[in-house]
């Protein structure tokens, strides 16, 4: 595959890398949105189980965090937004748990989000 054929072909894979766009990162928002399902059982002081709602939210959560920069981004909102929401911190760390979710991101208000 020499000449004209070759520099076609590579001309193509230049074209397709280039009018790839990466996909955008994760707002805060749009993990909340994800979650809200998920306010009362995070409120709740009877502890219980988490809704089939809020379980689907965390599941979009763990789906939507797969990048490094998702992760903390999703770590610095939930340390900044648990606390506002009145989310209790023993509940939001057994949520992922409970819904059958595997995190990599830790649940914890006093983890270092920029060490994830």
């Amino acid at each position: 595959m020499k000449g004209p054929t070759a520099f076609a072909m590579l001309a193509m894979i230049v074209m397709a890398l280039v009018m790839v766009h990466p996909s955008e990162a994760i707002s805060c928002g749009e993990l909340t949105n994800m979650l809200t399902p998920c306010l009362p059982y995070l409120r709740s002081g009877a502890g219980g189980s988490p809704t089939k709602s809020c379980c689907d939210g965390a599941r979009k959560v763990q789906g939507a965090t797969r990048s490094k920069a998702d992760r903390r981004t999703a770590c610095k909102c939930f340390k900044s937004s648990g606390p506002q929401l009145k989310v209790r911190p023993d509940l939001a760390g057994s949520l992922p748990g409970k819904c059958g979710v595997s995190t990599t991101i830790p649940i914890n208000p006093n983890i270092n989000c920029d060490s994830i």
